[in-house]
């Protein structure tokens, strides 16, 4: 299922001071975050995939990439450096973060399908990620996303519009931001 109107925004440009190295670059079962993303905005029906990186550099197959050169002061920038980065013909975008490798495609499709203009994928009924954002919510979302905090501030500001997905069926919103975080999820995927 591809649905042209509706992009894919992966957000990858942080240094991943926490676990010591670009997130970006980090593999987990034989692939790089960065490319584990796209292949899930891809499959979930998202098309183009814009990538937005910062820290490092990288060739990334299959998706436009960007540079936020204002990464380092947190996720806010590089959301709006990735929505200005969007085709003009783009209805929505569903954001993710490439930190989170075992959600699954079925989660985008699942917000593309939903026909929300504004749609939270829920795991055990908390709200997680990723995100589907209707074009009529990006400068909005923009204004907002300032620091460390994405579309966050705009969905707390507006909890009527909200519509919210469980996607508990596929995958884990699990994030790798420490090197513990890193070795328990190679750990169970050995298992």
């Amino acid at each position: 299922m591809r649905a042209p109107e509706v992009a894919g925004l992966l957000l990858a440009a942080g240094s991943g001071s926490r676990l010591g190295r670009p997130k970006a670059l980090v593999e987990y079962a034989g692939e790089r975050l960065v490319d584990r993303g796209v292949r899930l905005l891809e499959e979930g029906g998202c098309h183009p995939v814009v990538v937005v990186l910062g820290a490092a550099a990288a060739q990334v197959r299959g998706a436009v990439t960007v540079r936020n050169p204002d990464w380092a002061s947190g996720m806010g920038s590089s959301l709006r450096v990735g929505l200005a980065a969007l085709p003009p013909q783009t209805r929505a975008v569903v954001v993710a973060l490439v930190d989170q490798p075992l959600i699954g495609p079925g989660a985008v499709r699942e917000l593309i399908v939903s026909g929300a203009d504004l749609a939270v994928a829920t795991y055990g009924g908390r709200r997680r990620n990723p995100v589907l954002i209707g074009r009529e919510h990006f400068a909005g979302v923009a204004e907002l996303a300032v620091g460390d905090v994405g579309a966050r501030p705009y969905l707390a500001a507006h909890p009527e519009l909200i519509t919210e997905v469980p996607c508990d069926a596929y995958g884990d919103p699990a994030d790798i931001d420490t090197p513990e975080d890193l070795g328990l999820l190679t750990r169970s995927q050995t298992e």
